[in-house]
Order: structure tokens, then sequence, then C-alpha cells
């Protein structure tokens, strides 16, 4: 993912993640992914490339599929 995309998906994902009234904590429970992970999806410095393994994982967390959870 280019690095404008990678921030663009790093807000979308914090906007939802607080939509929810969720911690980072909370959203790797649901998401069954490290607590640290989330943090740096979430990053506005340098968020890392989202493979589509974790794109799935976090889709079941906000039950929607995987091309609702990009549509920002």
């Amino acid at each position: 993912m280019a690095k404008e995309i990678r921030l663009r998906f790093a807000q979308h994902l914090r906007k939802l993640r607080t939509k929810k009234g969720w911690s980072q904590e909370t959203l790797a429970e649901y998401a069954n992914l490290a607590y640290r992970h989330v943090q740096r999806l979430e990053s506005l410095k340098n968020p890392p490339p989202a493979k589509i393994d974790t794109i799935e994982k976090l889709a079941k967390a906000f039950k929607t599929t995987p091309s609702k959870l990009l549509d920002f």
C-alpha cells in the first residue's frame, strides 16, 4: 500500500474503533491480533501495510466485510 492509503486506513480504523467505544486492546482481542500490531496499524507516523489476513480479522471484529472496511 502506498503511504497515503496506509494513513487513510489508519485514520479510518481509529474512527471505527472509537465509534464502537473500544480501546486498541479490545479491538486486538476481538480481531485476534497483537495489541502492538493494532497500535502500529493506527499510527499516523508510518503505519505498516495491512495484509489481507489482518484486514479479514479486522472486518470480522467489526462484523463487516473486508470491502466495506476498506471503503474510506
